[in-house]
């Protein structure tokens, strides 16, 4: 227990990291608070190098350019365990992976879902940004154009993977996509609707806030090394 009888997550600040090793660590980490040889649920913050991603709906088929073309461009495609369809990832984009063990955190996966919707919207607001939630699709949107994006899984227990919010990153590439599998929708994010220039790190301390607000908690940080540590003892 930490500050005030709040709950103690550990929050984990990696950087840019590649989708496989995020991937992996993920995993590493399920384990780990399946076993209980780590303590404390998880929340890991970072960028991905770019990436699309296929959900278990697949999305395969809602790419609009040949994969040639990404391939020419250093981008993989990577099925996972995941829910929903086809997204990207790219620096600009900031990505929350809560490794949290459901029934110990009382937390239900739709829970799970509304609240790292309202972490989003909480964060836009920040900008001035009204975001809000449609029923075409699970995330965050403003007006049409969808802004944050939900797809957890859920194994033994305990949910991985999580949401992605687009705060400086490139757009371009959502146009060789239909994101989500939705046609006619379009993307924006936290700079281009705010139509000012706004930093990742701005908006990971804004969004680790909220975090601890939504769900409760205290997040106490740690380094990739201390946590592993942990996960390991």
């Amino acid at each position: 227990m930490g500050d005030k009888g709040l709950l103690t997550w550990y929050v984990v600040d990696l950087g840019v990291v590649p989708y496989s090793e995020a991937w992996a660590l993920q995993a590493r980490l399920v384990e780990a608070r399946v076993s209980g040889s780590l303590p404390n649920d998880v929340v890991l913050v970072l960028e991905h190098p770019a990436v699309f991603t296929l959900g278990k709906r697949g999305g395969r088929e809602n790419l609009l350019v040949p994969e040639e073309t990404l391939a020419r461009q250093g981008i993989p495609i990577v099925q996972v365990e995941r829910g929903g369809n086809i997204t990207y990832h790219a620096p600009g984009q900031l990505v929350l992976y809560p490794i949290i063990h459901l029934e110990r955190a009382g937390i239900k996966v739709v829970d799970m879902v509304d609240r790292l919707e309202e972490v989003m919207i909480r964060t836009c607001a920040e900008w001035g940004i009204q975001a809000g939630r449609n029923p075409l699709n699970r995330g965050v949107w403003v007006g049409m154009k969808k802004i944050g994006a939900i797809g957890i899984a859920v194994r033994r227990g305990v949910s991985f993977h999580g949401m992605a919010l687009n705060v400086n990153i490139d757009l371009t590439p959502f146009g060789w996509i239909q994101p989500c599998g939705l046609e006619g929708v379009g993307v924006t994010s936290i700079a281009q609707a705010a139509g000012r220039p706004v930093r990742v790190e701005e908006a990971v301390g804004v969004a680790v806030r909220h975090i601890e607000a939504v769900f409760g908690i205290r997040l106490e940080p740690q380094t990739a090394e201390e946590l592993l540590n942990k996960a390991l003892s």
